[in-house]
Formats: structure tokens, C-alpha cells, sequence
């Protein structure tokens, strides 16, 4: 008998949570396939190896005496793949990411270097993409996965994870300080230019819903392509604009800008993770992944 070995790591999984879900999400695949690679075990071994619960899966005798002896085996397994790649530092590997600017600069840089720095052998190819085309790449194969700001319209095998919270605020030029002096509301803040990104971005439809739900309409005086452009467009005095806080720190210390207070609270938004979960990622990915998991909230959905 020759099974193949796919087979007895996802029955480890499953056996190890008690848990199909837990084991789809872990093997980044869908419950769905989960379930029919146990199946075509069973079937390869002529015996029932689960039986459903509850709470989820529990071992039958068979599938019991099975794992006592699959789990070490796989366990040996992942050690060895494990030390190998930190060994030969996955030579020769390429990562391919999908992110937006905002992602790009208020977490993914930051951590990218941490990452390289253990394992520089890998070589990382990043697409700076608007969050619409980083997910399109995605489901088309043409990236390992994306990394991008909210808000997301995800829809299964898409999963998102949240990595870092992001607080926007809204900043103004010299010519603008007048506004300084009080709490400003967005009825009165539509009176004066504004600078945002191009219709049809994540970004300037969370905005449009921003206004829309204070009973005003969002019809910016200048378009921008890139949210970092969003910043000398302030800057130069050409109107007022919303960038993600920690864009704003030095020019703020600067007094090159200046932060409006609104009576209105932005939405926060996040920097999330997604993966394509009805393809496998190479090893090299895989370990991004866990890494950047690592370094944020750890929270996980097949949707936003």
C-alpha cells in the first residue's frame, strides 16, 4: 500500500484540533478539500478514521491507533523541514507580495526587514498595487499573498487577517490654520478644497461612506492616484486631505501641516494579510506568513 504522504499530514492536523476548520485554516486549504483527502483516506486504508462531534471530529479506535503512529512521524518531519530552511536560509526561494502604499508604509517595510534579515537568502518580489489590484493578482496566482488596508470585500477561499490597527487624521496647509481654533465638523470642512485618492479606491470609497454617514457628500476639488501624494498636495496648500497617522509625525513636528480636529470620529481601519486559501504557498511564503501573523492581531476571517 502506497498513500500518499499529503494524506496522513492533513489526518495529523485533523486529529491533533479535533477540527476540520482548524486544520483547513492551519494547511491553508478549505474545509471542503479537508474533508475529501479524509475521505480518499479512509477509503485507501478500508477503515472509518473520524467520527463527527459536537464540538468537531473525534478519533475512532482506528484512527486513534493510526495517529500513534502518524504523529511522530510528521512531527520529525516539520522539525527537519524547519531546521533545513534555516540551514541553507531556503536558497534560490522568492516571495511575491501584493501591497498597497499604506500598507507598504506603516508595516510591511518595517517587518520585511526583520524578516530578510533571517533569512537573506530568500528573494522578495513586492508589487505596489492599489488594494483591488493586489486582491485580482491574488486570486489570479500572479502574487503569494497581499497585504493591504481596509475596507476589503472578501469572499471565501479569501481570508483576511488583521496585522495593525491605522488611525487617519485630517491635515491642513499654513494657509489653513484659521481652522486651528475650534472642533470642525465635515459640513463645514466640504466648504474648503479637498484632497483625495481617485474614485474607485478603497480609500476613497471609506471615505465617501465616512461623509455620507454625517449626511454629506464627498466631492474633492483634487484626485490623487497614490495616498502618499496626498501629503505635498497638503503641504503646498492646495486643500485639505486625511492620511494615516504616522505619515503625518515628522512633517507635524515640522509645522510643515497642521491636524485639524474633527467633530466627527474617522473609522479605524486596518493593514491586513490575505491569502488565497484554496492554493498552497511555498515554504518560503509560508514562513512570511507565520511571521507576519506573529507581529499582528492574529485576527482571522474568510470575510471582513
Amino acid at each position: 500500500m502506497s498513500v500518499n504522504f499529503e494524506y496522513y499530514k492533513i489526518f495529523y492536523y485533523v486529529a491533533k484540533y479535533k477540527s476540520i476548520t482548524q486544520a483547513a485554516s492551519l494547511l491553508y486549504s478549505s474545509q471542503p478539500s479537508i474533508s475529501r483527502m479524509i475521505k480518499i483516506l479512509e477509503q485507501e486504508l478500508g477503515c472509518t478514521l473520524f467520527i463527527r462531534t459536537r464540538k468537531g471530529v473525534a478519533l475512532t479506535p482506528e484512527g486513534e491507533e493510526l495517529f500513534d503512529h502518524v504523529a511522530p512521524a510528521c512531527e520529525e518531519l516539520f522539525v527537519g523541514e524547519e531546521l533545513l530552511s534555516r540551514s541553507y536560509g531556503l536558497q534560490g526561494d522568492t516571495i511575491r507580495i501584493g501591497a498597497s502604499e499604506t500598507a507598504l508604509r506603516c508595516f510591511l517595510f518595517d517587518n520585511l526587514e526583520l524578516f530578510y534579515a533571517e533569512h537573506p537568502a530568500i528573494k522578495l518580489k513586492i508589487y505596489n498595487h492599489t488594494a483591488s489590484e493586489a486582491l485580482e493578482n491574488l486570486k489570479n496566482g500572479n502574487v503569494d499573498l497581499a497585504v493591504v488596508s481596509t475596507p476589503l470585500e472578501l469572499v471565501p477561499p479569501m481570508r483576511m487577517t488583521r496585522l495593525l490597527p491605522i488611525q487617519e487624521i485630517c491635515i491642513c496647509g499654513p494657509r489653513y490654520q484659521h481652522l486651528l481654533d475650534h472642533a470642525i465638523e465635515l459640513e463645514e470642512l466640504v466648504r474648503y478644497p479637498l484632497i483625495t485618492l481617485a474614485k474607485g479606491t478603497r480609500t476613497r470609497a471609506f471615505y465617501e461612506n465616512f461623509f455620507e454617514r454625517h449626511g454629506q457628500i464627498l466631492n474633492p476639488d483634487i484626485e490623487v492616484e497614490t495616498s502618499d501624494l496626498v501629503l505635498p498636495g497638503v503641504r503646498a496648500n492646495l486643500g485639505i486631505g486625511f492620511i494615516p497617522e504616522t505619515f503625518a509625525h515628522v512633517p507635524l513636528e515640522r509645522e510643515e501641516v497642521f491636524q485639524l480636529k474633527l467633530k466627527e470620529d474617522i473609522p479605524e481601519r486596518y493593514v491586513c494579510l490575505v491569502e488565497d486559501t484554496s492554493k498552497q504557498p511555498g515554504l518560503a511564503a509560508r514562513l512570511l506568513i507565520k511571521y507576519l501573523t506573529a507581529h499582528g492581531s492574529s485576527d482571522s476571517s474568510n470575510t471582513p
